[in-house]
């Protein structure tokens, strides 16, 4: 009888010893939840609540990636657990927030519109993921989920701050979700703003910048926020176009296709 080779364990003990790092996570759980927070707010029609609590979820989601490089906690479980977080907090609750809000009374408008962003927001992380190793680390390819959801999230707390329903504003909420969800899986590039290091020494005037950048978001944030999303989500275009009338962008230099 012949010797019957020793089975390979289902698990391996010394990589279940290893465990996970909790800082970074913790932030990435916290984003999940104020993700899921922002989907029961909106089947409760508390969409303002909800619109800040997808902001809130991407002020998490820039914290963790920072905290983990920063600490060298980086690991594959991390990356993995924060795309599924993105997907909650930036994918589904986004679009149901804005179907609940504006689109429900369109009909099937309504809900292909949502669908468009959501499965645009699962593409984009699933490229985003396979691309990782290949990609310029400058730049993103296709709008970032977090930026598409404050495009759908600002407009719903500039809405209902100025006093308008859903309904009066489905048109431009029909347009947002459709733009942000194609928009994700474009090829249109966008500064990734990675190069920025906080150990980094920076001039006084940088310090100034980011108070009065502070400062004009206290004055309102609704408008501010929507409006500085609506900016970065319409520079991608613009790059693109200069990029096609052969006008040179300053440190901008996108790879041949």
């Amino acid at each position: 009888m012949a010797d019957v080779p020793p089975r390979k364990p289902l698990f391996d003990p010394e990589k279940r010893r290893r465990g996970i790092y909790i800082l970074p996570n913790l932030f990435t759980t916290a984003a999940l939840f104020a993700g899921f927070y922002a989907i029961v707010q909106a089947m409760n029609d508390r969409f303002e609540h909800a619109a800040v609590a997808i902001f809130i979820a991407m002020i998490l989601d820039g914290l963790d990636g920072r905290i983990a490089r920063l600490t060298h906690t980086q690991s594959a479980f991390g990356a993995e657990y924060d795309s599924l977080s993105d997907m909650v907090s930036f994918g589904a609750a986004p679009a149901l927030v804005a179907y609940e809000w504006a689109l429900r009374d369109m009909g099937k408008l309504g809900w292909i519109a949502a669908f468009i962003y959501c499965a645009g927001a699962a593409l984009r992380l699933a490229r985003f993921n396979t691309n990782i190793d290949v990609v310029d680390k400058r730049y993103f390819q296709g709008l970032p989920s977090p930026a598409a959801a404050a495009l759908i999230a600002g407009l719903v707390w500039v809405g209902i701050d100025n006093g308008f329903s859903g309904p009066d504003l489905r048109w431009a909420a029909c347009f947002f979700t459709i733009f942000g969800g194609l928009t994700m899986v474009s090829n249109v590039l966008y500064f990734s703003g990675k190069e920025f290091n906080l150990r980094r020494r920076v001039p006084f005037f940088a310090v100034l910048a980011i108070m009065l950048a502070f400062a004009l978001v206290s004055l309102d944030p609704a408008s501010v926020l929507f409006l500085l999303f609506l900016i970065y989500a319409a520079s991608g275009y613009v790059m693109l176009v200069m990029h096609r009338l052969g006008k040179k962008i300053p440190g901008h230099e996108p790879p041949t296709s």
